[in-house]
């Protein structure tokens, strides 16, 4: 079975994880915040064999935009390195894939932090993992608005609690080693950025 190098790095967690099918071979993860670039290489390097696969894939956001950046050129440069092909996946649906092995009811409203005090949120329903409406931006009274009798998980329910205290906040984040429990149509994306929203800095007209 060929090896599969995941690499997670778009939100507070930096995470790898070498699979052969469904079997995790080995995986690190660990909630770091910032300085995903100082921690990937070394947790890559303390896999059996270096990491080496026969292929890799990667978290394309949304999330972070330095730590999508630093996930994807680092799977690029393996995969140049290592003549493999790199494949990507969304932040959201893998959160939602290991909410669903949880027991989290179907569907589902997956929220991450998002920067200037919004959410990026998108549904996902059960058996297969799938996404049920697009991404979005949105503030977080708008987000609880349409969550919709969705239950809510991920990082950023925590913005939702302070306007609706009764919501149980549930702080999930991306984690490599549930890489396969992805449906193989959600890990086909290409590996470039997935942001979420138009970046902040705009080039001169």
């Amino acid at each position: 079975m060929p090896r599969t190098l995941v690499i997670d790095t778009a939100t507070a967690a930096c995470s790898v994880a070498l699979l052969d099918g469904d079997r995790v071979i080995a995986a690190r993860h660990d909630v770091v915040g910032r300085g995903h670039a100082e921690k990937l290489v070394p947790m890559i390097a303390d896999l059996p064999d270096g990491g080496r696969a026969d292929d890799i894939l990667v978290d394309v956001g949304p999330g972070s935009f330095t730590g999508i950046r630093v996930g994807i050129a680092a799977a690029r440069g393996l995969a140049m390195g290592w003549g493999v092909p790199v494949r990507g996946y969304s932040s959201l649906a893998l959160i939602a894939a290991a909410a669903f092995e949880a027991g989290k009811s179907s569907p589902l409203a997956v929220l991450i932090e998002g920067g200037h005090g919004e959410v990026f949120m998108q549904g996902f329903t059960a058996f297969p993992v799938e996404p049920s409406d697009g991404l979005v931006s949105l503030r977080p009274d708008a987000a609880l608005a349409a969550l919709d009798g969705r239950t809510p998980v991920g990082s950023g329910v925590r913005w939702l609690t302070a306007i609706e205290p009764a919501l149980t906040a549930d702080s999930l984040l991306p984690d490599a080693s549930k890489a396969h429990l992805l449906p193989a149509e959600l890990t086909n994306l290409a590996p470039r950025p997935l942001y979420g929203r138009a970046p902040d800095a705009k080039l001169p007209a």
